[in-house]
């Protein structure tokens, strides 16, 4: 039989076998997506003057779309113009989103534009992590971006962690020379902090999502930002990769059911 939902290619891609029910992504059933404007299905209008305003609707984002294909409940730990650094330092501890009673058995994580291309942040190196304490971190991208994690294994050990590269795109790629390259930096740290922290994964739409040019904006995107098609897409996207991951080592997953329960675990 030869279904990709029973097998395993090795030449498979990740975006090869399109899904829009979830997949295995599905065996999650609390994710929680911790990103921007993207992450929060912000749309982008003009007025007469031409000038832009931006609303966040959540209902609208990847991650509610991801919700109701998979049945899962998401929280969409987001906000447009998000950093890593203004997580850190005051965003998530004012919108109670250290709070143990909203663990999650997934994380997806989608920041990195507005650290590296809007604050001009340092990416930083991966000394630049304290083990034992994430609150000594290094003040640079590198560092915040693994503090969320460390917060977040700290509040559920064993959860699993997507970390998300930026997809190729005409609204960033090239189009800042003094800050050249910072896509594919970027995209470079996220396999690192995987290989550094336990079940951790990279969704590296980077590499595999198509490129986010003109006739892509054409179809997906309203000014600046994504419209309902796009956020649906995005979310298409992200569980299909997901899927992949899991079929491709589905031992590291089969113990899920217990992330967040309180049944011990005798396996």
């Amino acid at each position: 039989m030869n279904d990709s939902r029973y097998t395993f290619s090795a030449d498979e891609n990740p975006l090869d076998n399109f899904v829009t029910n979830g997949g295995y992504a599905s065996i999650f059933r609390t994710v929680a997506c911790v990103g921007d404007s993207l992450s929060s299905g912000e749309f982008e209008t003009r007025d007469e003057e031409g000038k832009p305003h931006f609303y966040d609707m959540f209902r609208y984002s990847w991650g509610q779309f991801f919700a109701r294909m998979t049945g899962a409940t998401c929280y969409n730990f987001s906000r447009g113009g998000m950093s890593a650094s203004v997580y850190c330092e005051s965003y998530a501890e004012e919108m109670g989103w250290w709070d143990p009673s909203l663990r999650a058995q997934a994380y997806i994580l989608a920041l990195g534009v507005n650290d590296l291309m809007g604050q001009r942040q340092p990416l930083g190196e991966m000394s630049d992590i304290c083990p034992t304490d994430p609150t000594q971190n290094g003040k640079t991208f590198t560092g915040y971006f693994a503090r969320i994690i460390q917060q977040y294994k700290a509040i559920e050990p064993d959860a699993h962690f997507f970390l998300v590269t930026m997809p190729r795109s005409i609204h960033y790629d090239g189009s800042h020379p003094d800050h050249p390259g910072f896509a594919d930096a970027h995209a470079a740290r996220m396999y690192e902090l995987a290989e550094f922290f336990p079940n951790t994964h990279v969704i590296d739409l980077r590499r595999y999502a198509p490129v986010h040019d003109e006739a892509f904006a054409e179809r997906f995107y309203l000014y600046g930002h994504l419209n309902p098609m796009g956020y649906r897409l995005t979310a298409e996207q992200i569980a299909t990769y997901m899927d992949w991951i899991i079929r491709k080592d589905p031992k590291s997953f089969a113990t899920v059911g217990f992330i967040g329960n309180e049944t011990p675990m005798l396996v």
